[in-house]
């Protein structure tokens, strides 16, 4: 159960190949993706607000608060 340096390596080697077969997203694609997953964002927050609002007058008038 020792540690074995050249095991170490051969990882290191293995993770290095791995690496190389990434393929990156442009700066196009990258921006592109921000702005939807931001418009997205926004439109699920004004989404859950107006639910949460009708939830919230519903329960007050039920219970006569």
């Amino acid at each position: 159960m020792g540690f074995d340096i050249k095991r170490f390596f051969n990882y290191l080697g293995d993770v290095k190949q791995e690496v190389n077969k990434i393929t990156w997203p442009s700066k196009q694609e990258v921006i592109i993706t921000t702005i939807v997953v931001f418009a997205l964002a926004c439109v699920c927050a004004v989404f859950f607000a107006i639910v949460d609002t009708m939830w919230y007058r519903t329960v007050r008038m039920l219970i006569g608060a």
